[in-house]
């Protein structure tokens, strides 16, 4: 362990990979949130966190946002905001049924992923999935067809897959997977089933690509990354990993207070990124965290720059002001 004794403090560098944190479409469904309790008043409801980040989710719960899991939780005729992460057609079937008032938070990348599904249904294609069981932006996609859909999240998944005609198959990917992992498998779709279509432009998410190969460049001058994201975040997961499968020791941590003193010792240059569901609040925390236990130097790496913006649902920049 580290303590206050100078000679056992650290003078290692923090390198700060970019971009990191937000992406677009986090910002967008933090906005809607925030927008929806402006003009309507709390409570507002939220179908699962909207964004994967306790710090987000906790400040928007002392706004006035109440999350559930299920809409029959939700009293009729009040507002219910869909995550990020986007819902099946079921939970929308259900919310109208229910006499809520919707507004979409569902990420603009992942409502084209949705779209694809249901033109590639239309055409009479099986649609076989890569993504992570359980992951709501995956129950979301699947629930977009009430059949002739697959999940598969390894290469390993595809040699045990059965569907009903080979020839006539497409695949769709989860939006923030690790670009190398779903090679593998998209790989080993191609393998077992040559004529399988692909997406017609790549699923994964630009501010998800962007933020792994930020981490990858920055990974290569470091002996440890520090990760800053939400257990349940899979972008911010799959940044750790990226990491890791470079033969660097990589920790995530939801915030400053999570870091542990002992995984700096001896450490000359530290990296440091964050998921797209992150605030920049929290990387700052946990830098001057770094700095207290004696970190020096802090650098700003080179990245791409990014200036991506999604427009707000329609039907809330258009809806009345209730609060006046």
């Amino acid at each position: 362990m580290l303590d206050n004794d100078s000679n056992s403090k650290l003078s290692a560098e923090i390198l700060l990979a970019n971009p990191r944190g937000f992406c677009a479409g986090v910002d967008r469904a933090i906005i809607i949130v925030e927008q929806a309790l402006e003009k309507f008043g709390a409570p507002i409801y939220v179908r699962n966190e909207v964004v994967h980040n306790k710090f987000v989710v906790d400040e928007l719960r002392k706004k006035g946002a109440i999350f559930v899991h299920e809409l029959d939780k939700i009293p009729a005729g009040n507002t219910v905001i869909f995550s990020a992460h986007g819902v099946s057609k079921a939970v929308r079937a259900e919310a109208e049924a229910r006499g809520l008032i919707a507004f979409d938070a569902t990420c603009p990348l992942v409502t084209k992923v949705h779209i694809e599904v249901a033109k590639m249904r239309k055409s009479g294609l099986e649609i076989i999935m890569i993504g992570h069981k359980g992951h709501p932006e995956v129950e979301g996609t699947m629930g977009q067809a009430e059949q002739g859909m697959y999940l598969v999240e390894t290469p390993e998944d595809v040699l045990t897959l059965q569907v009903q005609n080979p020839d006539k198959l497409a695949y769709v990917t989860q939006t923030t997977l690790s670009m190398d992992d779903a090679a593998k498998v998209i790989e080993a779709l191609q393998a077992r089933f040559p004529n399988i279509i692909a997406p017609k432009s790549d699923d994964i998410c630009y501010a998800t690509q962007n933020r792994q190969d930020a981490v990858k460049i920055m990974a290569q001058d470091c002996d440890l990354v520090i990760i800053v994201g939400s257990p349940n975040s899979s972008n911010s997961n799959r940044l750790r990993e990226v990491a890791q499968n470079q033969g660097i020791e990589a920790h995530m941590v939801d915030n400053a207070s999570h870091l542990q003193p002992e995984w700096l010792l001896n450490k000359r240059k530290i990296g440091v990124s964050a998921g797209a569901s992150a605030p920049e609040i929290l990387v700052k925390e946990v830098v001057a965290k770094l700095q207290k236990l004696g970190a020096l130097q802090v650098k700003e790496l080179q990245g791409v720059v990014e200036n991506v913006i999604f427009q707000l649902p329609k039907n809330l920049t258009s809806a009345p002001d209730k609060t006046k």
